[in-house]
């Protein structure tokens, strides 16, 4: 099933918090059960010796792990300028991505220019506001200055409760609850209540703020809400992810990765209001033939008769060799079965497919359309580093893999 799966990238300024981030996302869902962080070289993500020894994100690491029965694939991208390029080759197979945003510096310069190549490649994005509890950090200033900067309409989900050192937990404006999180369990544990009568007034206000964003842009919402019907929070749901699809705004969340404050709703919105693999426009590719090229539309059904692929990443195994991170797009391909090579006109065969987990990986019998795997045995594949394009013409013409027995 698709709609069970999100593809999804974190992106942001070095330092903004991404790796921290993607490490309590992994921590919560149950993929790892001690949380290791960057500044003891401990990151699940950051496995590389470089990349501990830096404490920062050279390659593009990708794990899978789980949700509330979704299945979310992982791209954890690097925010260093020298490396934009890695970013670039993860955002074009990406459905959806997390942009994390300092809640002191605001919109740094790579934070533009991250958010520049995701709109280039039309992703649908959520905003997570982190390091609410730093000196100086502003969830609105930071909500203001991505609006202003990239000319989006931006919707508030959250609210924190107070900032920096008096950072006490945020208000759920979906369900207009209070989360507070336990200080000497630095957040792992928490605790969810009525709103208290300090915060009523704010958090009707920024409930409305939301709800009139979302009406003015929805019709089956605004409909209700010009007249003064009562709209359910599953209705909101809906909109808000309709609009979150289409790109009509973007949602903001915050919180404290370092302190484990505010990631269980930020899981939460990545499968409510991120798209599922057929839920974005369908690939368009070249059909290569003798005499000419015919340029056709790639539906993502994993039922398809003809398996098509991208090969998106490359990354050597002193052991097994070139693994090829592959994105599909159609069909189904079998570990053992031999697959056509379009870009060098070649068949070969996948000898294993695996399931990635940053530093391991587990055995896989198939990949299906909309799902992200590791093919092993592949020697001629390239990663398509120059001049593609996301849903472009060329977008799968020269690095695609197709066949399949």
């Amino acid at each position: 099933m698709l709609d069970n799966i999100r593809n999804i990238g974190i992106i942001a300024h070095i330092d903004a918090g991404k790796t921290t981030t993607t490490e309590r996302i992994l921590y919560y869902s149950g993929k790892i059960h001690k949380i290791g962080e960057i500044d003891d070289g401990q990151s699940t993500m950051d496995f590389m010796q470089q990349e501990q020894e830096r404490g920062i994100t050279i390659a593009s690491a990708a794990i899978t792990t789980d949700w509330r029965g979704y299945q979310i694939n992982i791209i954890d991208t690097p925010g260093h300028v020298d490396f934009t390029a890695e970013v670039e080759r993860s955002l074009r197979v990406l459905d959806g991505a997390v942009a994390v945003i300092c809640a002191v510096g605001w919109v740094q310069p790579q934070t533009e220019t991250v958010w520049k190549q995701a709109d280039e490649f039309k992703v649908p994005r959520i905003c997570f506001v982190n390091k609410m509890d730093r000196i100086g950090a502003d969830f609105y200033g930071a909500m203001k200055d991505v609006q202003e900067k990239f000319k989006c309409t931006t919707v508030a989900l959250e609210i924190p409760i107070g900032a920096g050192a008096d950072f006490d937990g945020i208000i759920d404006l979906l369900h207009m609850k209070e989360i507070h999180y336990d200080a000497e369990t630095e957040g792992e544990k928490f605790t969810v209540s009525e709103i208290s009568e300090s915060y009523q007034a704010q958090a009707k206000e920024w409930h409305d703020k939301m709800i009139d964003t979302v009406a003015s842009s929805d019709d089956a919402l605004g409909e209700l809400y010009l007249e003064g019907k009562e709209i359910s929070t599953e209705q909101l749901i809906a909109a808000l992810r309709r609009g979150t699809i289409n790109r009509t705004f973007v949602p903001f969340f915050c919180g404290s990765s370092r302190h484990n404050q505010g990631i269980q709703p930020l899981m939460d919105g990545i499968v409510d209001f991120l798209p599922a693999p057929d839920e974005v426009p369908a690939a368009e590719g070249l059909h290569l033939k003798k005499d000419k090229e015919e340029q056709v539309e790639v539906k993502c059904d994993p039922a398809s008769s003809t398996p098509l692929g991208l090969v998106f990443k490359i990354q050597y195994d002193a052991q097994a060799g070139n693994l090829c991170f592959v994105r599909m797009y159609s069909g189904k391909i079998n570990s053992g079965s031999q697959i056509y090579n379009v870009g060098k006109k070649k068949r070969e065969r996948v000898n294993r497919i695996l399931r990635v987990n940053a530093n391991h990986m587990d055995q896989m019998d198939s990949v299906s359309a909309g799902d992200i795997a590791v093919f092993v045995g592949l020697k001629l594949a390239a990663d398509g580093r120059h001049g593609w394009q996301r849903r472009n013409a060329d977008s799968l013409g020269k690095h695609e893999v197709s066949g399949g027995r």
